[in-house]
């Protein structure tokens, strides 16, 4: 048997997939999952675990060195959940409602993680003038903070909507309480979901592999050729879109053509990465940001528009499209979920197990 000193030194030190191999190491991170002095107590009544006097910080011990069997542990997580579950199920089709108002998806040029030093960076130390300071203030971070406080909340909802299509279902148990980079457990498999799309990285390296100029140096020379204005300093996050739809409106022959042979690779792309996910999952990994870095065990769902890839994002709120593909994987799933997969991260070799889900509205 795993002892607990062992069991949380693993977890302290992000060594989740070791833990989850063993059933001793499975049954810490269950009941890990458990973080809330509520679930435990929970679980402490349920199963009569004297704690004696011990303050709720020193429970988890005990508890893992009780007798309690692993599937207590999951009933108990299962009931826990269904309380907090039916209180969303309840409101769940007006949430969608809701979702469905949001018309556009930007951070407002805010980055999502670092928002202080942004607004610092770009107004605090700028400006000098109190006067300039707050014309800035209700023309331009005004916007952008409506932008950003309305693309965090779509994000933020919409993420709870999806998790709960999981964690509905039988094959799955729900990590209910705060436990890093794990969201739940498929046949006893921990995952960490992501959400995502169609990298525009991940296009970029596809075209470069397959020895074609990049789409961005293809529109920008078309626009140029049929006299479209852009704002050549945009972001390319921002370009891309701005000049595919300009091209793709055009009358001329040739932005359509263009727009469409670039398409037709997006599609391609996708086939490819249809085929064989390892492919995209290993870049998924590889391109991490440096600051949320891991090599934990991931199951991506990967949203993708195919009329119009730049509007995938609203794919996030379509429930009956996600949750149809979802249940389909779960149904099929054997116990060996997913695939393991090395990748390369600052010259270091990682192993991981993950998996990918792809929802494609046609």
């Amino acid at each position: 048997m795993m002892d607990f000193d062992t069991a949380n030194t693993f977890f302290k030190n992000d060594k989740i997939g070791e833990l989850a191999k063993t059933t001793d190491g499975m049954r810490f991170l269950k009941l890990r999952s458990l973080s809330r002095k509520s679930q435990m107590q929970y679980l402490i009544d349920k199963h009569n675990i004297d704690v004696g006097d011990i303050t709720s910080k020193g429970w988890l011990r005990i508890i893992y060195n009780s007798n309690i069997k692993i599937k207590d542990v999951d009933q108990v997580i299962l009931d826990l959940y269904e309380r907090e579950r039916q209180v969303r199920r309840n409101n769940e089709n007006q949430l969608v409602n809701e979702l469905y108002k949001i018309q556009s998806f930007e951070w407002g040029g805010l980055h999502q993680n670092s928002l202080e030093k942004t607004i610092v960076d770009n107004y605090v130390k700028k400006i000098k003038s109190y006067e300039l300071l707050s014309k800035a203030i209700e023309n331009d971070l005004h916007n952008s903070m409506r932008a950003y406080v309305l693309a965090s909340w779509y994000n933020h909802w919409s993420s709870i909507m999806i998790e709960d299509i999981f964690k509905d279902h039988s094959q799955v148990i729900p990590a209910i309480g705060l436990i890093k980079k794990i969201d739940f457990f498929i046949n006893n498999r921990p995952f960490d979901l992501k959400v995502t799309y169609l990298p525009e990285g991940y296009i970029k390296n596809y075209r470069r592999t397959h020895q074609l100029r990049p789409e961005l140096t293809l529109m920008k020379a078309m626009a140029r050729e049929l006299d479209i204005s852009f704002e050549q300093s945009s972001a390319d996050s921002v370009l891309i879109p701005d000049l595919w739809q300009k091209l793709d409106d055009h009358p001329d022959n040739r932005a359509s053509e263009l727009i469409s042979e670039l398409e037709n690779c997006r599609k391609q792309l996708l086939n490819d990465s249809m085929v064989n996910p390892q492919v995209l999952v290993r870049w998924l990994y590889e391109n991490q940001g440096v600051r949320r870095f891991d090599a934990s065990n991931r199951l991506f769902l990967v949203l993708i528009d195919k009329s119009n890839f730049f509007d995938s994002w609203k794919l996030k709120r379509a429930r009956p499209l996600i949750a149809q593909n979802v249940n389909k994987y779960l149904d099929e799933v054997d116990q060996n979920v997913g695939f393991q997969l090395n990748f390369q991260w600052e010259e270091k070799t990682y192993t991981t197990e993950s998996d990918i889900i792809f929802v494609v509205k046609s």
